[in-house]
């Protein structure tokens, strides 16, 4: 199974990548924002995390700029009726820490503006994720929470707001311990929830 392709970009534009990898170009699929962040580094050496969709009519490999992005990707091919390219569509309107926040919130119109996602599809989305997230929250080690900015703040909008970073991280595919250490010295009180997960996943790019 391929996890990364790293080389030389050679091509970034519309929907593709392709990273000269050894004198082997790999075209991959990519979202649009993740094609944008690549179309200024043709010619540099760059890293696209994959995965590789085999079907009775062919091959094809996604490419993607960051952990998070393939983690949103595997997810929502998990939903009933969602496939790669509706996955990648959404990819492709909203940024990964946005759709953790639109799952989290309910907010099936916003996941509705991607193209080819209907407001069914968006429903179904946010209802089949949201009941994964719960499932993970009850089968974790609760312990690992002991200490943290939600055992420590009152029952309100802080503690809620932290409640709703932690199920958006874990959207993303981090483990309940590791949310907690990130968070334990964020000062979740001041922030808004979006500001929340954006200095999570920031802190999280630096270790």
């Amino acid at each position: 199974m391929l996890y990364h392709v790293k080389g030389e970009l050679v091509l970034a534009e519309g929907g593709l990548a392709v990273v000269d990898c050894g004198g082997v170009g790999y075209a991959l699929t990519v979202s649009t924002n993740t094609a944008e962040k690549l179309s200024p580094m043709l010619g540099d050496e760059v890293l696209l995390f994959t995965h590789l969709q085999v079907r009775e009519d062919g091959i094809e490999l996604y490419g993607f700029g960051s952990r998070e992005e393939l983690s949103v990707f595997r997810l929502l091919i998990t939903v009933s009726g969602v496939g790669p390219k509706a996955a990648i569509s959404i990819l492709s309107t909203m940024t990964p820490d946005r759709f953790a926040y639109a799952v989290c919130t309910e907010d099936a119109k916003a996941l509705s503006r991607a193209p080819g996602i209907g407001g069914k599809t968006a429903a179904r989305i946010v209802l089949e994720l949201k009941d994964k997230i719960s499932k993970d929250q009850m089968s974790g080690d609760l312990s690992s929470l002991k200490d943290t900015p939600a055992a420590r703040t009152p029952v309100g909008a802080a503690s809620g707001k932290v409640r709703e970073a932690e199920d958006a991280l874990g959207v993303l595919g981090y483990s309940r311990a590791e949310i907690a250490s990130v968070l334990r010295d964020v000062d979740t009180a001041a922030l808004s929830l979006e500001d929340i997960i954006k200095t999570a996943l920031r802190r999280f790019s630096e270790k």
